[in-house]
C-alpha cells in the first residue's frame, strides 16, 4: 500500500531492535531535513507536503519507532519520548551527518524542540507544524498519570505474550478505518486525506481480506512523555536561543490542539530568540501541513530562502575576516 511517487524511495535503517522506516523526497545526495510525525501517525502524514519541497530541499520522513512500518521496540521496553530524540541520533550516526535540519509535527515538533535543547550544536534549523512543546502534567496530577502508564504497559505486555488470544485486533473496512481516523483526531484529518495515514498505519486481515486491523505498536498509546518542570523547559529554551538557529512555527488557526495555543514557552522565545517566528495559517487544523499543503510549503519554502540568504551572508562575512 506504500505510495508509488516516483520522486520518494522507501529507506530502512538498522538499529538495535529492528529498522527504522521512513521515505526520502528529492536527491539522496543531498543531506535532507528530517521530519517527524505527530502520536500515533506516521510519515504518510507528509505525503502531500515533502513532495512540494524537493525542488528546494529534499525531506526524509520516518515512521517513529512503533509507527508505520518501522520496528516495535522489544517487548518490556515502553514507549518515551527520549526513545524519540535518540532515534534522530541514531539516524545521524547512520548518514554521518554531523548537523541536522528537523520538521516536526505536533509531536514531532516537541522531539525537535527536545533535541535542539539537548544538543544545539546539531541543528541548523527548526520548522514546527502546529506545535512548540507538549504539555507538561502538574506534580499532584504526575503520579496518577505514571501509575497509570506503568500499569498499562504491563498489561499490554502480557497480552502480547499471551498466545490464547487472537493474533488479530478488530478489523474494518476500508471506509471504516477511513472515518475512525477522522473522527480519533477530532476531524483534524480531512476524511479524503485520511488514507495517506492509513497506507502505514494498517495491515490487510488473513481473516477477512476485505478488511484491515490497525498494525502500528498499541503501547503507543501510553508513552510516557518528558514531564519538564516550567523552570527546565526555560532553561532548554535557553539553550535553543544561544544558539539562534532559525525557527518556524506554523499554526493552524482552526486547530483545537491545546499545545498549539500560545503558551509560556513560546513567549519566551518570541523575546529572546531573535530567529523565531510564528506564522498562522488561518483556516488550518491540526493537520493544516495534510489538508493544506500547498499554502503550507509556500510559508516554509519563504523560511528556507531566508535562511539559505542569513547562511550566505555569515559566510561573506567570514571570508572577509
Amino acid at each position: 500500500m506504500a505510495t508509488t511517487d516516483a520522486n520518494c524511495s522507501e529507506i530502512r535503517i538498522q538499529v538495535p531492535w529492528g529498522h527504522i522506516a521512513g521515505q526520502w523526497y528529492g536527491d539522496q545526495l543531498q543531506r535532507p531535513i528530517l521530519a517527524l510525525h505527530g502520536w500515533l501517525d506516521n510519515c504518510g502524514t507528509f505525503a502531500k507536503l515533502a513532495p512540494l519541497l524537493t525542488t528546494y530541499r529534499s525531506i526524509l520522513c520516518i515512521d517513529l519507532p512503533g509507527h508505520g512500518f518501522s520496528s516495535h521496540l522489544p517487548i518490556g521496553i515502553h514507549y518515551e519520548d527520549l526513545e524519540y530524540v535518540r532515534a534522530i541520533l541514531r539516524i545521524m550516526e547512520a548518514y554521518n551527518w554531523k548537523t541536522v535540519s528537523l520538521m516536526g509535527h505536533s509531536m514531532g515538533g516537541s522531539i525537535a524542540f527536545h533535541f535542539a535543547a539537548f544538543y544545539p550544536e546539531y541543528v541548523d534549523m527548526i520548522i514546527s507544524l502546529d506545535f512548540v512543546k507538549q504539555i507538561s502534567y502538574t506534580p499532584e496530577y504526575m503520579p496518577t498519570v505514571l501509575k497509570y502508564i506503568i500499569t498499562k504497559n504491563m498489561e499490554l505486555d502480557e497480552r502480547i505474550m499471551d498466545k490464547r488470544i487472537p493474533t488479530e485486533p478488530p478489523c474494518y473496512t476500508m471506509e471504516e478505518c477511513e472515518h475512525l481516523l477522522h473522527e480519533a483526531t477530532d476531524q483534524s484529518v480531512n476524511l479524503e486525506n485520511c488514507k495517506h495515514i492509513l497506507e502505514r498505519n494498517i495491515t490487510r486481515s488473513t481473516l477477512y481480506p476485505e478488511k484491515y486491523y490497525f498494525s502500528r505498536d498499541g503501547r503507543i498509546k501510553v508513552k510516557r512523555g518528558y514531564n519538564a518542570s516550567p523552570e527546565l523547559i526555560i532553561e532548554m529554551a535557553k539553550r535553543i536561543s544561544r544558539v539562534s538557529m532559525p525557527y518556524l512555527v506554523i499554526k493552524g488557526g482552526s486547530s483545537t490542539n491545546p499545545s498549539s495555543r500560545s503558551s509560556a514557552i513560546e513567549d519566551y522565545l518570541k523575546k529572546s530568540h531573535k530567529r523565531f517566528t510564528v506564522r498562522t495559517y488561518a483556516p488550518g487544523t491540526h493537520h493544516l501541513h495534510l489538508n493544506n499543503a500547498n499554502e503550507v510549503s509556500q510559508i516554509i519554502i519563504q523560511f528556507l530562502q531566508n535562511y539559505d540568504s542569513l547562511r550566505k551572508e555569515h559566510f561573506i562575512v567570514k571570508a572577509k575576516m
